[in-house]
């Protein structure tokens, strides 16, 4: 029965191992964390306050329809895929879909105020040295996303080619949102690809584009990083909404790392706006939740004072080095409410950190926290897919 309570944090991180078609593969997910996803439909505030109501409006559905549409003609494996999910949790898909377009419906209908409640946070740190090549990232969300949560490790066979891209096969592990699609928050597969996304609010949405989530579960299909550039470019259609991609390849010879600022194109322009910087050999970076390079509106003021704080904790060490500079950092509680670490232990904070999650590639492990991993050790360490 789901009871719709939040309950405190939970020491428990599922791990799901499944393969099949994109549908089956949905459905195993959505059969198997179905109470989970039924439970975080009752809870989610943004879903059931603004997403819903909207699309129960004309001028919503049509919005909704001409995305929907959108994300068909490009990434139809991806829809049967949320489609499994939606049929093995018993749930109707079109709440699973409003929860992927986010924040475009209410934007595209000037509907005020926007949702405040965003997830405000998610922080990357990119060490690039030679000894030492990680990846941290800290997911953050909303307060009743903590123990809604679950790692997906997928082998999808498609019989033939699919999408625009026309990929026949897809191994990788995710970290995903009940009801979510895989790709969003941090992820690896079996090409050597390991990245995480830090959420950016654009105030410039594009409806009947292709929103951020459905770009990142495409991400999860390349194979080297032109293949990833070509699926953040999105050329045809473009983004709809706005996100940070931190990644790298294993096998790349350059052993370059890269931060990718990706927002719908200004100029109208039928492909995404890109901002790519290298991170290489020598080099470390950090990114939160806000453009650093692009110059575009940002809406949500309380997501932008916590990027400002969590980036001014993280200039006050010295550059990281090592896999415990990195844990101290993504641990950090400095900086009042806006900090790293996000987990006053209250259950009226709006935001908690959910997980914490450490790509270590020359171990080629990836480590995971689901609690502050400046004080605990990992969760779980697992080997990473890429042989």
């Amino acid at each position: 029965m789901s009871s719709g309570k939040i309950l405190p944090r939970r020491q428990a991180i599922p791990v799901l191992y499944t393969r099949g078609t994109h549908y089956e593969v949905g459905f195993d997910m959505g059969r198997t964390f179905g109470s989970m996803i039924k439970n975080f439909l009752i809870l989610s505030q943004p879903l059931n306050e603004t997403y819903l109501p909207l699309y129960g409006t004309a001028k919503g559905r049509q919005i909704y329809n001409e995305t929907l549409e959108s994300v068909k003609g490009s990434f139809p494996q991806y829809i049967r895929e949320l489609e499994g999910v939606a049929d093995g949790a018993e749930v109707e898909f079109h709440k699973l879909f409003l929860l992927h377009l986010d924040e475009i419906l209410p934007q595209a209908l000037k509907h005020q105020p926007r949702n405040k409640n965003q997830p405000t946070g998610c922080s990357s740190i990119i060490v690039n040295q030679k000894h030492c090549r990680l990846l941290g990232h800290t997911e953050d969300a909303l307060t009743e996303t903590l123990n809604h949560y679950y790692f997906v490790v997928a082998h999808i066979i498609s019989d033939k080619p699919q999408g625009k891209y026309n990929v026949k096969e897809e191994h990788f592990m995710s970290l995903c949102y009940a009801g979510h699609l895989p790709g969003y928050t941090m992820s690896h597969n079996q090409h050597g690809l390991v990245f995480s996304i830090n959420t950016i609010s654009a105030e410039l949405l594009r409806s009947g584009k292709t929103p951020r989530h459905f770009l990142t579960r495409a991400l999860l299909a390349t194979s080297n990083v032109d293949d990833a550039f070509r699926v953040l470019t999105d050329a045809g259609v473009g983004a709809a909404d706005a996100c940070s991609i931190n990644f790298s390849f294993l096998a790349d010879p350059r052993q370059m790392f890269y931060n990718v600022e990706m927002a719908p194109n200004p100029d109208r322009k039928n492909e995404s706006h890109l901002s790519i910087k290298e991170v290489p050999l020598g080099a470390h970076n950090y990114h939160a939740n806000q453009f650093e390079r692009i110059h575009l509106d940002q809406a949500n003021e309380l997501m932008l004072k916590s990027s400002v704080s969590r980036m001014h904790a993280f200039g006050k060490y010295k550059p990281p080095a090592s896999e415990h500079d990195v844990r101290n950092m993504l641990g950090d509680v400095t900086g009042g409410c806006f900090c790293v670490w996000r987990d006053n232990g209250r259950c009226d904070e709006v935001v908690k950190t959910i997980a914490v999650g450490l790509f270590d590639l020359n171990a080629k492990t990836f480590s995971l926290y689901s609690d502050n991993p400046s004080l605990t050790e990992p969760h779980c360490t697992l080997p990473l897919l890429y042989k």
